[in-house]
């Protein structure tokens, strides 16, 4: 249970910490990574919904056992925007900094189901 509060835990509060930013950095985002942004509607939804579950991050690590039904759905979050990175960077559609995210986002979907594991055990 220890493992999985841990992995929770740490993964919201960096999920908070990596992300957050992003809602004052649309214009460098879309320099740094151009084109610009066309459409700041899927920008700033992107940015609500990783935010969201940074939250239910943070209420899976107070109580693991109890929700570890949303586990399999984090597992999901997580290997969906790693894999997807993948294949964009397999395309040369990405740069390798934005793949590092993606390989950060696969450790941590391997880490909960491993947590989710564990909390069954």
């Amino acid at each position: 249970m220890k493992f999985a509060k841990w992995v929770y835990l740490v993964a919201g509060i960096y999920g908070l910490l990596i992300v957050t930013p992003l809602y004052f950095l649309e214009t460098k985002t879309g320099i740094d990574y151009p084109p610009p942004i066309n459409h700041p509607e899927y920008y700033y939804g992107f940015i609500g919904v990783v935010l969201a579950w940074q939250v239910a991050f943070l209420i899976i690590a107070r109580d693991p056992k109890r929700y570890r039904p949303l586990m399999l759905a984090t597992v999901i979050e997580k290997y969906s925007y790693g894999s997807a990175l993948f294949l964009l960077y397999g395309q040369g559609r990405i740069v390798m900094t934005i793949l590092i995210l993606g390989i950060i986002d696969t450790v941590l979907g391997t880490l909960f189901a491993l947590a989710y594991q564990k909390v069954g055990d």
